[in-house]
């Protein structure tokens, strides 16, 4: 029984994750970050939304473990926490092209 929780536990959280990315504006943000850390307002201008906005999406990133944040007098940076969330991506386009078949 022990063993079904965690592993319940585990799919939750990978939910959490998978939820997070679950957004065009933030597919971008993990995209453009796979490129380097970027301050916030080079993001704003990436997704074309305004700062509250775009302060919430890094937000759901960030509470999900995807980014990580640094702030610097009065700009904050991003970067990705885990690089390897971009093999998510691959993973992605394969399942796109597989579709296009």
């Amino acid at each position: 029984m022990h063993t079904d929780i965690v592993i319940t536990k585990q799919f939750k959280e990978r939910a959490k994750i998978m939820k997070a990315m679950a957004h065009p504006s933030r597919l971008m943000m993990v995209d453009a970050l796979s490129h380097g850390e970027k301050c916030v307002c080079d993001l704003r201008e990436l997704v074309g939304s305004d700062m509250s906005t775009v302060s919430k999406h890094l937000s759901v990133l960030k509470k999900a473990g995807i980014v990580e944040d640094d702030r610097r007098g009065k700009q904050v940076y991003y970067r990705l926490r885990v690089p390897c969330i971009l093999n998510f991506f691959h993973c992605i386009e394969s399942v796109l092209d597989a579709n296009k078949q």
